[in-house]
């Protein structure tokens, strides 16, 4: 009977355990879900406000400028205010790390938003998602140049295929624009160079920042800074507009869908891993091509599509390899663990040892 109750026992336990493990996949694939979501409608309406064809708002520093400010405003009350999440304190933000870390990595943002909601007005919504695989491109060029990546011959090889990838999508993209293409590389280059800094100027330091307490920080800088392009660019414009009435509906949801979006970051990465928003952000890419084909009726080529898969499978080359890398170095780590485990099981022993000899004697 007491054998029969505890093999009970165990069977319940692992189906016990089974049912969690379950319940975490679902889980996790509920906030890859969730993420994909929010990430393609921020997507689409953005190309909605800003495209001449639709909603015909092509001020992308104006809407960036608004999407700051709210999500300001919203980091400043859930911090100071509601207090949901503390602000880092080993070590504290001072105004001397603040200007040297958080300043520049504000200002890249700035340029990288700018540039990439520009790009809306004048490209598909498919062939911007062709041009951002480039983004792997763009980092591991500038983590070789500030010495955060090494140079391999393996990695520049794939980096290479990527950009053939592309370089031929863009041969066949029906609706090619110079201006548009300009403004989305700059974009990833700016994102690109921001994404090194951030390991170089935070992470390094110790500093680590959610997606609130990074919005605390970027966000006012962030809109301070695009205000000078603005004042130059766009305000002469709005003002000879001058009748324009702001739909307080639309932009107050644009911007709560860009605030919701970074929560969904802190949540995906959170709760998975950075490589897992990669490999979701390729299943994103897809269905927005698909979307803007199907829905908004963009152009999306047989040699779009050739090009894209070229460049499709060189990004996920370029996952499986951080996904192995990462794994070694969680080996390591592990392994090491294991090693200090011993040693101090050892330097116990010998000790207990010792004792019990001077006892005996």
């Amino acid at each position: 009977m007491a054998v029969g109750k505890e093999g009970g026992g165990g069977a319940g336990g692992e189906g016990g355990m089974s049912d969690s493990v379950i319940r975490k996949v679902l889980v996790s694939y509920m906030y890859v879900a969730v993420w994909i979501f929010l990430s393609f409608t921020v997507i689409v309406y953005n190309k909605y406000i800003l495209d001449p064809k639709m909603y015909n708002w092509p001020f992308p520093i104006s809407l960036t400028m608004v999407h700051m400010a709210f999500c300001s405003s919203l980091a400043v009350a859930l911090v100071r205010l509601l207090r949901v999440v503390e602000l880092p304190s080993s070590p504290a933000m001072t105004p001397q790390l603040y200007t040297s870390s958080v300043l520049p990595i504000g200002a890249l943002y700035s340029l990288s938003l700018w540039f990439s909601n520009s790009a809306y007005i004048y490209l598909s919504v498919s062939f911007i998602q062709m041009l951002k695989a480039l983004m792997p491109v763009a980092v591991y060029s500038i983590g070789v140049l500030f010495k955060k990546e090494n140079f391999k011959s393996s990695a520049m090889l794939n980096m290479l295929s990527i950009s053939f990838g592309v370089a031929i999508a863009a041969y066949g993209e029906a609706r090619f624009d110079a201006r548009g293409v300009a403004l989305q590389l700059a974009a990833v280059a700016f994102e690109a160079t921001r994404l090194v800094l951030i390991q170089i100027l935070l992470t390094s330091k110790g500093i680590s920042l959610n997606p609130i307490t990074s919005l605390y920080y970027v966000a006012p800088c962030c809109l301070a800074f695009l205000v000078i392009p603005w004042a130059f660019v766009e305000l002469p414009r709005l003002r000879a507009v001058g009748t324009f009435q702001p739909d307080f509906f639309i932009f107050g949801t644009n911007s709560l869908c860009a605030f919701a979006l970074n929560l969904a970051v802190f949540l995906l990465v959170g709760k998975t891993s950075a490589l897992t928003m990669n490999v979701a952000g390729v299943v994103k890419d897809w269905l927005l091509i698909a979307f803007s084909w199907s829905v908004i009726r963009d152009t999306v080529t047989p040699i779009n599509l050739f090009g894209y898969g070229i460049a499709f499978l060189g990004v996920g080359y370029y996952n499986h390899v951080k996904l192995q890398a990462l794994k070694a170095k969680e080996a390591q780590k592990k392994a090491a663990q294991a090693d200090e485990e011993a040693g101090s099981l050892l330097q116990e022993r010998d000790s207990h040892g010792e004792r019990k000899s001077d006892n005996q004697a």
